[in-house]
């Protein structure tokens, strides 16, 4: 068997087209460990109720982008 190294050489060396595809094959052959079950709803449910127990506790998309800009200096 080949070293990866050997084969990552080769991939490398294909085009983008080439390696995109590839890359999708790839990625389609592996089993999707990090999907959640339920698509993320438990997560947004939670997030939604923590909203509603605490308002305040919410940004404006202004305020985002103050902070972003803030720390972008």
């Amino acid at each position: 068997m080949r070293a990866v190294a050997d084969i990552e050489k080769e991939i490398l060396a294909l085009n983008e087209e080439q390696r995109a595809r590839l890359a999708v094959s790839i990625l389609d052959s592996l089993p999707g460990v990090l999907a959640d079950e339920d698509k993320g709803i438990a997560e947004a449910l939670r997030r939604d109720a923590e909203l509603d127990a605490d308002s305040e506790s919410a940004l404006s998309v202004e305020r985002l982008d103050d902070l972003v800009r803030d720390r972008r200096g």
